[in-house]
């Protein structure tokens, strides 16, 4: 294997930098025929899709222990019924999720079922709600993770921001290296947490249960003092449906898995609700054993430092998980370091659930032209790459906005993923209905209807959990969230009517094409030298009814030498030469080209333009750049075509072109290499020495 590596190296020696730290980071590119190699198995898909829903039992507990804590320590005796709540919600949304699954298993998940059902504006909004809550799904779940990891590492939590992003940043490099690779590498911490953490549930309640042990959590002797006293009636309630509404967050990442049924093995739709039903079980044992064994070791999160009236000193507070790790391993052992650091890993590796759901639902968007195309390409690595690099940049511009605070994103949060949950079990619901209207064979009938049932259950839950969202986030961030997903909604009706537009243009009529009466070929001269004599000789070559060379007057010495090169040489083509006293370039061009179609609008007018081809991206910078001006106005004038003939200097004979074309032979077949450059509008260009020569 040793020639490999050399090889290896010897490749490496040969590529630009930026190559070589693409190749480092993103590894060799795969051929399109090795797709059906990337799909995924039960037990990769599992961490790959829900390691999202997995890690949020560890911020869940988090958020319904301090929004209890505002009306004080003798709140928390809700928290289990809270907890009992949200798992049944979970277990719903699991149940109908399988349901979506089976129904529509190419991928688009809740956007295919409310497009195809409910209409395209609903699909829209549901693709603009989950895209949100993408976005906030990397933000939420890194900057939880440091979090975790700052309750035992002092470093951590004074570079939150900065060790957040690298992160983002670190993920990003890992899902452009391709899906089932990337998931090979997250499987292992996935399990690893779910191991320690039903292990440390385990652990805890046998100490509590079988041997006795009293159990204290480092926080169980605060004195908490209540933010808002003497809560009753309808502030009571208002609390608890809040608490409630944070609680829900550990349902997010659950649509994931409908959205990414395509990347599963066959059978698909079977293993994708297998995989639910796997998450939905692990999900709600680590969340109920977390919250059952906090109210045990009588566990107290607070959300203002300024409510723990009495404590040790220097007291500060750690995050659930983190003091549970303590009351059942003792604080500083070994174990309760892998807790914390199994909890900060997950909690890091979360967001890759929303790095594989955001670019393929953008994959799909692009398809049905909502968003750019350029979103539904594959990479190298035959991953959505420029959806991936989306969703990591505008991830970073949240935790740099709000510092990566967990409490202040959480608020953002799964507004959208509610939204998407209720129209997707709307739209199932005609689903069925539609189905049943056909259906005649009773066993069929049974099963949609109770499919049918499910679904209608999951909306109306999901609807009602909705509405406590809004009503108690609101004000507290969830505005943003929804001012986001309406900004969304906009653009991407504007895209799609942008893209309307332009394909109603360019559909050819029915009648036979005009052709042009005659082709005027003008070639511009800036000089008498190599390049230009090329391209008039290839202009010759095109045989033009009228064909003339064409300079602009900026300087009088100049433009003599030009004339008497030209006679000098006897090129047989004439010279025309327009004056500019204001000395500009482009526009007397212009006006030239205008005024060769003004008497007949049926000629074309073919400018070509003499290019240096360069070998160093700096050499560009100091040649062309009238040229790329001359070009860029002629393209927007109708009837003009616009024609680079390249000339190619000495350093662009270093370009190794040969690695090159190997490189492209990894990639989706190719036609052959062109040998010149070619531009928009009918343009073409060629190296043909002959030509030149001439």
């Amino acid at each position: 294997m040793w020639w490999r590596l050399v090889g290896a190296v010897r490749s490496a020696l040969v590529v630009s930098p930026t190559s070589l730290l693409k190749r480092l980071l993103v590894g060799r590119p795969f051929r399109s025929d090795r797709l059906q190699h990337t799909l995924l198995p039960k037990r990769i898909a599992l961490p790959v899709f829900a390691s999202d829903a997995l890690s949020s039992v560890a911020y869940a507990p988090d958020e319904i222990l301090l929004t209890l804590s505002i009306a004080g320590a003798g709140a928390y005796v809700y928290s289990p019924w809270v907890a009992l709540a949200v798992v049944v919600v979970m277990l719903t949304v699991v149940a109908s999720y399988r349901q979506n699954v089976h129904a529509y298993p190419s991928g688009g998940g809740d956007y295919e079922v409310a497009t195809v059902n409910l209409g395209p504006k609903f699909g829209i909004g549901v693709a603009s709600a989950l895209l949100v809550d993408y976005v906030l799904t990397v933000a939420v779940s890194v900057s939880s993770g440091v979090a975790n990891l700052g309750s035992v590492i002092p470093f951590v939590a004074t570079h939150k921001v900065g060790i957040a992003v690298t992160a983002v940043v670190l993920l990003t490099a890992m899902n452009l290296r391709g899906l089932r690779e990337s998931g090979t590498a997250f499987a292992i911490p996935t399990y690893g947490f779910m191991i320690v953490i039903i292990g440390m549930l385990l652990t805890g309640l046998f100490r509590i249960f079988v041997m006795g042990d009293d159990l204290s959590a480092p926080s169980a002797g605060l004195v908490i003092a209540a933010e808002e006293e003497h809560l009753t009636g309808f502030a009571m309630a208002f609390l608890l449906l809040r608490t409630f509404s944070s609680g829900c967050a550990a349902l997010t990442g659950v649509e994931a898995i409908s959205n990414g049924v395509p990347a599963f093995k066959q059978p698909k739709s079977r293993n994708a609700a297998t995989t639910l039903l796997m998450l939905g079980v692990t999900a709600v044992t680590m969340l109920v054993g977390i919250v059952w064994l906090s109210r045990l070791t009588h566990l107290q999160y607070v959300e203002d430092a300024h409510q723990i009236v009495e404590g040790p000193a220097g007291y500060v507070q750690k995050t659930v998980t983190t003091q549970l790790g303590t009351a059942v391993f003792g604080d500083g052992s070994v174990l309760l370091y892998i807790v914390a650091g199994a909890t900060a890993l997950i909690l890091f590796l979360a967001a890759n659930t929303a790095f594989n759901g955001f670019p393929v639902l953008g994959s799909i968007l692009a398809q049905d032209r909502y968003l750019p195309r350029q979103l539904h390409t594959r990479g190298d690595r035959l991953a959505f790459s420029n959806g991936i690099v989306f969703l990591a940049v505008f991830a970073i511009v949240l935790i740099v906005a709000f510092q990566a605070e967990v409490t202040k994103l959480i608020q953002l949060y799964i507004v959208g993923v509610f939204v998407s949950f209720t129209l997707s079990q709307a739209g199932m619901i005609r689903h069925w209905n539609r189905l049943l209207k056909r259906e005649r064979s009773p066993e069929m009938r049974n099963r949609m209807i109770r499919s049918r049932a499910i679904n209608t259950f999951g909306m109306i839950l999901t609807g009602a959990v909705l509405i406590v969202v809004l009503i108690t986030k609101f004000l507290l961030g969830a505005w943003i969230a929804i001012a986001a997903m309406a900004v969304i909604y906009v653009i991407m009706l504007g895209i799609r009517r942008h893209y309307d537009t332009v394909a109603r243009e360019l559909t050819p009529a029915e009648d036979r094409p005009v052709l042009p009466a005659r082709n005027h070929a003008i070639v511009l001269v800036s000089k008498v030298h190599m390049p230009t004599l090329r391209a008039v000789a290839y202009a010759q070559a095109t045989r033009p009814d009228t064909l003339t060379g064409l300079t602009v007057n900026v300087d009088e010495k100049d433009t003599r030498a030009i004339q008497q090169e030209w006679e000098r040489r006897q090129v047989p083509v004439p010279l025309t030469v327009i004056d500019s006293p204001y000395r500009e370039i482009t526009r007397p061009i212009i006006e030239y080209v205008k005024s060769v179609r003004r008497d007949a609008p049926r000629d074309v007018v073919t400018v070509f333009i003499p290019e240096y081809v360069v070998g160093k991206w700096w050499e560009n910078l100091l040649h062309n750049q009238s040229a790329l001006r001359i070009k860029g106005r002629l393209l927007f004038e109708p009837g003009v075509m616009v024609t680079s003939v390249p000339w190619q200097l000495a350093s662009s004979a270093g370009r190794n072109l040969d690695r090159f074309d190997r490189d492209l032979s990894r990639g989706p077949a190719r036609g052959p290499r062109s040998r010149g450059s070619n531009d928009s509008r009918g343009s073409h260009s060629s190296n043909d020495d002959r030509a030149a020569r001439s």
